[in-house]
Formats: structure tokens, C-alpha cells, sequence
């Protein structure tokens, strides 16, 4: 299985820390040149998918991000392997990772995505998890579970991405795992458990070494665009609320799901909850 690496030219020290990484679990990469928004000043021009849900432009970053993905989907759709494995260049990753990502032979047959890292927010997973080996075992992911830095894509969902995306409308992460989206929902997406990898910026060593490229370029564009949060409902509409969610509870666990965060195992403790950074600065 092969494993490509999303990373800017200008972020040679993204590159040696990710070096580490791989040399530390004794598996090979192959290094995708990420497409840099500095330097496309055309994509502040790029026609956009009409019939968002939000009237909000994409920031040129977070085009930019799809763009280095799609990169990658189309390397792993023209290749030979079944499955290939996707990374940013920000993470850090389980001690028994490697095992897993130098074999494809546990994951399951029926699989079209595999998430690997935790976001470290609830997301809805299936109770009934396939043992995979190493410790680790693989459940069904039928909740939004944000973030793109590491999955396993099939050969096949590659090409069906590929197709999907080539007009761009909605950030990586979203067409990825957002179920809401036919991008994911036609999709059978697998977490697993705990997560193989975490971005660095939730590791809680310090000072962040690599903050999220996104979030600056985000928050300017929400500026621009003048949005601004909803305001608070009413007492009635905050009832009507929490009853849906007990509701929609009370499916998930008639359907065997759990609303749960999905935890990293890291230099032998379980995390469960960033240590850096507040949920607020998580893209």
C-alpha cells in the first residue's frame, strides 16, 4: 500500500518532521507537492459549485487543500495497489502504526475509506468493531467526523472522488466524511480505533510546532464575507433541540451507534481530548 504525503515546497521543516515519523515506523512515503495558495493568486478567481448551503466562498486555502487531495486520489486511481494511505504533513503517529500501514491486508473488503486519525470531537461510530490486529479494530463511521490529514482511500472511491470533484464546492474533510454530502454517503467509511495518528497541534507538548495552515486564511475569509453566528433561539426552540437529540439518540443505540470521541493512543496513554488547543481553534 502506498503512502503519499501532502507538503508545501516552502515547508521543509513540515517535511523533516514527517520524515522522522515514517523512518521511526520503518515505512516508505512518497511525497505530493501540495498545491500552495501563495502562489495561485487564480484560484481567488475559480468558479465555484453553485448550491452551497452556505453563502460563504471557500478560503483559497481550503480550495487549495482539495486541489493537493485530488493530487493524490488520481495517483492512487492510476495505480496498481487496492488501497493507498493519505497524509498530512502535520501528524504524529501510534507506535504500533506501522505494522498497519505497511500491510493493506487488514482492512476490510467491503471498505471504499478508511479514517485514521481522531479530530477528537464526538462522532457517531458503530458499536460492533472488526478486530484488524496490532490492538486496533475498525467500526463504521456513519457521523461527521472532520478533519483530512490521514485515511486510506480504495482504488475505486479514488476514481468515483476524482469524477465528484471536478467542479469544488465544499472543503476536503466535508466531501470525505460528512454524510450529509452523496460524496460520503455512497461511501462505506470505516474509523479506526483508537486512531492511527493526530495532527501535532492537539499533542499537548508545548508550543504548537505546526499550527493549522487553514485556520488564518478561514477566519479572513469569514471577515470578508461578513457572516456572522446565529444568535441564540428561543427557550421553546432550545427544547424542541435537546428532544430531537434524545430522540436521535435513542435510534443510534437501536442501531448499535455511539456518539463518542474516537481516542489516540500515544506514547502509552489514551487521549480523548486535545491538550493544546481549544475546540474553537480546530479546523
Amino acid at each position: 500500500m502506498k503512502c503519499l504525503v501532502i507538503n508545501l515546497d516552502r515547508s521543509s521543516d513540515r517535511l523533516a518532521h514527517t520524515t522522522a515519523e515514517f523512518a521511526r515506523m520503518e515505512v516508505a512515503f512518497e511525497r505530493i507537492a501540495a498545491v500552495d495558495a501563495r502562489q495561485r493568486p487564480d484560484l481567488q478567481d475559480m468558479p465555484l459549485r453553485a448550491k452551497r448551503k452556505t453563502a460563504m466562498r471557500m478560503a483559497d486555502a481550503e480550495i487549495a487543500c482539495l486541489l493537493s487531495h485530488r493530487a493524490c486520489w488520481a495517483v492512487i486511481a492510476a495505480g496498481d495497489d487496492a488501497y493507498g494511505a493519505i497524509f498530512e504533513d502535520d501528524l504524529v503517529f501510534s507506535e504500533k502504526a506501522g505494522a498497519l500501514l505497511a500491510d493493506a491486508g487488514w482492512i476490510p473488503a467491503d471498505a471504499d475509506i478508511v479514517k485514521l486519525e481522531t479530530f477528537f470531537q464526538r462522532t457517531k461510530v458503530a458499536l460492533r468493531r472488526i478486530a484488524v490486529g496490532h490492538g486496533f479494530s475498525a467500526g463504521r463511521l456513519h457521523g461527521v467526523h472532520i478533519g483530512s490529514a490521514g485515511y486510506i482511500l480504495s482504488r475505486q472511491a479514488a476514481r468515483a472522488l476524482v469524477d465528484a470533484t471536478m467542479e469544488i464546492g465544499i472543503p476536503v474533510d466535508h466531501v470525505l466524511f460528512n454524510p450529509a454530502l452523496e460524496t460520503a454517503s455512497s461511501k462505506v467509511i470505516y474509523q479506526l480505533w483508537p486512531a492511527l495518528c493526530a495532527q501535532e497541534q492537539f499533542m499537548g507538548q508545548g508550543t504548537v510546532q505546526f499550527p493549522s495552515l487553514l485556520k488564518q486564511d478561514r477566519l479572513e475569509q469569514i471577515a470578508l464575507s461578513g457572516f456572522r453566528q446565529r444568535t441564540k433561539g428561543s427557550v421553546s426552540s432550545k427544547i424542541g433541540r435537546e428532544v430531537r437529540r434524545l430522540s436521535q439518540q435513542i435510534a443510534d443505540l437501536c442501531r448499535l451507534r455511539q456518539w463518542t470521541i474516537v481516542p489516540f493512543d500515544y506514547r502509552g496513554k489514551r487521549l480523548r481530548r486535545p491538550h493544546t488547543q481549544h475546540r474553537e481553534n480546530a479546523l
